[in-house]
């Protein structure tokens, strides 16, 4: 990436989407490195009142995701999601998660990611890998 994007920008892309439902904020978005946080509450509890695997899935997602954009920026390619595999280890009821998403494989047609979402007390909640495809215009 060139030129690095204000943070407050990259937040507003999520106005209006799935981001903004599960009120996830980007708080540091590097090449290779993001974090973001994403609150535990009645957005983003299933019915016994912990945190959803879905949200957390969505949060790696999402984190990945933006990651494959800002390498891929200025570069005329678009970032699809290939797959992902998660594993939940801990429930949270309440607070802040925070993932974590870092580069295991940047290459011209594939990026993947290792994701970690921890609770405030910095406990591994839930970890995933997700793999994009990167398709050149």
């Amino acid at each position: 990436m060139k030129k690095k994007i204000p943070l407050e920008q990259i937040n507003e892309t999520s106005k209006g989407t799935l981001i903004e439902v599960l009120g996830i904020e980007y708080l540091i978005v590097e090449p290779g490195y993001i974090k973001a946080k994403m609150p535990v509450d009645e957005r983003t509890r299933q019915p016994y009142g912990i945190l959803h695997g879905g949200a957390s899935v969505a949060l790696a997602e999402t984190i990945g995701s933006i990651g494959s954009a800002v390498i891929m920026a200025g570069k005329n390619a678009d970032v699809r999601g290939a797959g992902i595999s998660a594993n939940h280890v801990k429930a949270v009821k309440s607070g802040w998660v925070f993932g974590e998403a870092r580069t295991i494989h940047v290459g011209k047609n594939t990026h993947i990611w290792d994701i970690q979402i921890k609770d405030e007390e910095g406990d591994l909640v839930s970890t995933a890998r997700l793999t994009n495809f990167i398709l050149l215009k």
